[in-house]
């Protein structure tokens, strides 16, 4: 007798909210690849980055969101959403975490910054791969069908192989027709911040309040980054770990520097 293949377990999980057409977007681009469990905020957590919340309780409610999936919607961030699934939901990890697919780009620098990517590298730390997906408008009306496209083609490639169990994607679509992205690069990330301006304002009673502002900007002139991907009508892939460690400059301490 064949032996029964295994259904994967897919936790699926953003930034923008459970509301948001993003997650409704990833979630029909693979309700069919396995058993989907969504865990998202109930609120937008644009930004947030790796913050997870203290102090104060966690709520977390059983909904009807997606027609046939297991749906929770929590008070707290994309990393409390992944560890209240893992520990309070499943009982166990997932095969795979994916999250998205945000509203805007998470490219280059934005990766420290985003929830988004937070919250797919949360569940890379636990041991279980992730991937991040980020549509480049911002606009809840924007078109996802090649956002669906892109993000089914690379799950489905994933799945049908053993995935290193801290793999970890950055995955950015540009938003554009179909027909114009030329494919799937895989980069590194692009050397780019924002140049920030603070916007001094005044409120009703007269006190100061200032509103955050700014550019991208791009100093990396490389081809192999995802800025230059994204630019060139790529899909940008970048492989991305939690070890923050420069081990570059660890060897040259290690050598060079004689403090006693």
């Amino acid at each position: 007798m064949a032996k029964a293949s295994v259904v994967p377990t897919i936790l699926i999980t953003n930034d923008d909210g459970i509301t948001a057409p993003g997650i409704r977007n990833l979630v029909e681009a693979v309700r069919d690849l396995g058993k989907i469990i969504v865990v998202a905020p109930d609120k937008p957590q644009s930004g947030m980055g790796h913050a997870i919340t203290i102090g104060q309780p966690l709520r977390m409610n059983k909904i009807e969101m997606f027609e046939g999936i297991e749906s929770w919607q929590t008070s707290g961030t994309p990393v409390d959403c992944v560890k209240l699934a893992v520990d309070k939901i499943l009982h166990r990890k997932p095969d795979l975490c994916l999250s998205g697919i945000n509203h805007g780009a998470n490219h280059s620098i934005n990766v420290i910054y985003s929830g988004t990517m937070s919250a797919a590298m949360e569940a890379s730390i636990e041991g279980i791969p992730s991937i991040g997906f980020s549509l480049l408008n911002y606009n809840y009306e924007a078109d996802f069908e090649p956002a669906r496209h892109y993000v089914r083609k690379i799950v489905s490639s994933l799945l049908q192989k053993k995935m290193d169990k801290h793999l970890l994607l950055n995955v950015n679509i540009p938003s554009i027709p179909m027909e114009l992205i030329m494919g799937i690069k895989i980069c590194r990330q692009a050397y780019a911040k924002y140049r920030e301006d603070f916007k001094e304002r005044k409120d009703p009673h007269g006190k100061k309040y200032y509103w955050l502002t700014g550019a991208f900007v791009n100093f990396d002139k490389g081809t192999d980054t995802d800025v230059w991907a994204l630019d060139n009508n790529y899909v940008s892939v970048v492989p991305v770990q939690f070890d923050l460690t420069n081990y570059t400059l660890k060897l040259q301490l290690e050598k060079n520097w004689k403090i006693k």
